[in-house]
């Protein structure tokens, strides 16, 4: 007979440190994804949710890899079950992208001329002194700012 698969996840160490946090961030995760977008733009109803997303990967990020509060397992747990952005992660850890806001930024595909975000250029060599990325909302995310 086949086993029967049950939804019980078993929850590594330290995991009840955490969840408070995550359990914040996915409410207000849940809150982003519900509000009315009355009168925004179809890109700007996303940011709040990109923010969101940021935030939950830079919290797990920083726990690991910065004050080292929790265990590779843990962290593991943290990545396998989507509470955080694994590919984010693996950017963030190359020099050059320790700031970066999302992944759509460094994709040339998603921009004019197959250049990478507005965003990503640093505030001195900017034209215009304040913007905003289209796909995030991000004001800045270069490694030099």
């Amino acid at each position: 007979m086949p086993k029967i698969k049950t939804s019980r996840v078993k929850y590594p160490e330290g995991w009840e440190l955490i969840e408070p946090t995550l359990r914040d961030l996915e409410a207000k995760m849940r809150e982003a994804e519900n509000d009315p977008h009355d009168g925004k733009r179809k890109c700007e109803a996303l940011w709040p949710i990109f923010r969101i997303s940021h935030q939950k990967s830079r919290y797990i990020y920083d726990l690991y890899y910065r004050r080292k509060e929790i265990s590779k397992e843990l962290y593991e747990f943290c990545l396998d079950q989507g509470y955080a952005d694994k590919n984010l992660i693996a950017k963030w850890k190359k020099p050059g992208y320790e700031r970066l806001c999302c992944l759509r930024c460094i994709q040339t595909r998603d921009h004019n001329f197959a250049t990478t975000c507005v965003c990503r250029v640093p505030k001195h060599l900017r034209e215009e002194k304040v913007i905003e990325c289209v796909h995030c909302g991000c004001r800045g995310c270069a490694s030099g700012d």
